[in-house]
This record gives structure tokens, C-alpha cells and sequence, in this order.
């Protein structure tokens, strides 16, 4: 598929497992200031959570469009607008959301989101994000997840475009066509489910899912895991994951073989390296992003400290620490 080129992105973290107001700026990487109005200013919290803004700038018709879009939304009802009421962002030029998975710590603050952008506007999620899910431990312990009400979202604004297969944004206001694959402006590619061909990438065996009257059968490969992928002109593929349950290798596999676009040039987001299970991939997954050899790597939210370590000590000058509120100008 033809993957258009985009000039330029910018990504902002609002939500994230790291604050980190010590920071330095460089040329990726623009820092939020410590001090306003000769003050220390009010800082935004960490959580464990993710969400992102990405504007993205490209040449159309000899003159330069921007598209600003949000990747989740994070694990607390109001982490959200907090941080981007403490950082100055604005949610209500947002043009659509798009929800990396159904899991807790990515949607949270969908509701509070769509109430401080008080228009409608569209939600691009893969069906079975809406799934009700339990996390069942070998010790028998289990737990609810908490799960998107599509009745509350639509109430508060949202309109809801489910698609399993790839999509992109923007599209062509002139064809508010809501059909799955539609490839109008396609300058992010949402890549719906992603196929598992690793055998190292396991998904989340702790993970079932309710049927036939709340019966729990597994589920561990959270097919509606879903990344967003951008062609950066003269420099390759740029992936944004979430948590990345389908595995950042299968995540680059597929985007190279759908774009025909064999450079990556950055990975930004979650790759769920931490926790009982899958520390054991670690190795495996950094011998292949070796071999993918990115120009940037900024390891996000469910890393993990041991996997970011790994990075950092066999590819220093590809690692970039993030941090809530950081920039990332790519």
C-alpha cells in the first residue's frame, strides 16, 4: 500500500510511566520548562498509563497541511487533562482519537477527554477493544479489567468507527466515507490487527474474556492491538505502539511488508517487555531491533526498566528517554 510521505511529526507524551522534569532539550527533543512566571511551575504526573498527540506536516497542493490526532488516553479519569492543563495543550483541535487497545491504561480518560473537546468527534478502535476482559494469575487470583462502554462514549460525544483491518488518516472531508480500509489521505496508517509470526512474541497469556454469560475463556493474543505507522520523508518508517501486546517485531514485520517501506527509522511507545513472562524476550527482541536498526528508539510505558537498560547498553546513540510532557520533533 502507498504509504504518502509526511514532512514532518510531532509527538507529544501527555501520559506516561516516567516524569522526569531534569531533562535537557536537543534537536529531537524539546523538554517542558520547570520554571513560569520566575515560579518552579506546577508539574504533570506520571501514571501507568499512555497517550500521545501527533501533529503531523506534509506538502499538499503546494502548500502545507496539518492533521493533529490523539493516541489514547490513558489510566486515570483525569490524568489526562491534568497534564494538559499543567503543559498548555489544547484537546480541542483534536480531529480524531484513535485507541491503541481496549485495556484500562489506555482508556481511562476517553470520558474526560470527550467532555473537555465538547464536540462530537470520531474514535477509530478495532471491535474487540469493547470485549469484557479478566486477568486470571497462576495462583488462581483474577481480576475485572475495566472495559469501554460504547453507550457512555457515544452520550459524551464520540462516534465510534470500529475497523479490523488497516486504515488511515486523515481522510478527504469531501468523502466522510466511514468504510473499513478506505485509503483517501493516507499519511498514518492505523494497522488494524496485526498477524503474529514471531515465535517469542506470546501476547498477554494472563488475559481471558467473557462469553456465553460471563463463561471466561482465554484470550492472550489482544488482537485488537493496533500501532500507527507514518513515512517520514527521506528517512523511513516511524511506528508509535501503545503497549505493543502484538510485539514491536511483529509490529515492524508488518509494516515494512504493507508500506513496502524497508527503513525504520523510529519506535516510539510501549513494547510490554516488563512483568512475569516477558522478561525472557528481552534478548530476542533486542537482537531484532538491532538488526532493524532504527535511527531512534524511545522505549515508552510497559518497557520496562530491564528491556530500556538493554537498549541503552548495546544501541546508546539510538535511545531517547521520554518523559510526560517531552516533545518529540521528528
Amino acid at each position: 500500500m502507498n504509504l504518502q510521505e509526511i514532512d514532518s511529526v510531532k509527538i507529544t507524551i501527555l501520559v506516561d510511566n516516567i516524569t522526569d522534569r531534569l531533562l535537557l532539550s536537543t534537536s529531537i527533543v524539546k523538554r517542558p520548562s520547570m520554571i513560569s512566571n520566575q515560579r518552579i511551575a506546577e508539574s504533570p504526573i506520571a501514571e501507568h498509563g499512555f497517550s500521545a498527540i501527533l501533529e503531523i506536516s506534509y506538502t499538499h497542493d503546494k502548500s502545507i497541511k496539518t492533521n493533529k490526532f490523539l493516541f489514547d488516553t490513558g489510566v486515570s479519569k483525569d490524568g489526562i487533562v491534568h497534564n494538559c492543563d499543567v503543559l498548555g495543550v489544547n484537546l480541542t483541535d483534536i480531529e480524531t482519537i484513535i485507541l491503541s487497545h481496549g485495556h484500562f491504561d489506555h482508556i481511562s480518560g476517553l470520558i474526560s477527554t470527550l467532555k473537555r473537546i465538547e464536540k462530537p468527534i470520531e474514535i477509530v478502535v478495532h471491535p474487540e477493544a469493547f470485549l469484557r476482559r479478566w486477568l486470571i494469575f497462576p495462583n488462581g487470583n483474577k481480576a475485572r479489567l475495566d472495559f469501554l462502554d460504547e453507550e457512555e462514549i457515544i452520550q459524551a460525544g464520540g462516534i465510534i468507527r470500529k475497523v479490523e483491518k488497516i486504515s488511515f488518516l486523515p481522510r478527504d472531508e469531501n468523502k466522510p466515507d466511514k468504510k473499513e480500509s478506505i485509503i483517501v489521505n493516507n499519511r498514518v496508517m492505523i494497522t488494524g490487527e496485526i498477524p503474529r509470526v514471531t515465535e517469542f512474541e506470546k501476547g498477554f497469556p494472563l488475559q481471558y474474556k467473557e462469553e456465553n454469560e460471563f463463561e471466561l475463556v482465554p484470550d492472550p493474543l489482544v488482537k485488537d492491538d493496533q500501532a500507527l505507522v507514518m513515512n517520514i520523508k527521506d528517512k523511513g518508517l516511524l511506528i508509535l505502539t501503545g503497549c505493543g501486546h502484538a510485539g514491536i517485531i511483529n509490529t515492524i514485520k508488518y509494516a515494512k511488508k504493507v508500506t513496502g517501506v524497508r527503513k525504520i527509522y523510529s519506535i516510539l511507545g510501549g513494547l510490554h517487555l516488563s512483568g512475569q513472562g516477558y522478561e525472557e524476550s528481552i534478548p530476542l527482541t533486542i537482537a531484532e531491533l538491532k538488526r532493524e536498526d532504527p535511527r531512534y528508539i524511545v522505549p515508552c510505558h510497559c518497557t520496562g526498566w530491564k528491556a530500556a537498560y538493554e537498549i541503552v547498553n548495546t544501541m546508546p546513540e539510538k535511545f531517547i528517554q521520554p518523559s510526560v510532557g517531552s516533545i518529540f520533533c521528528f
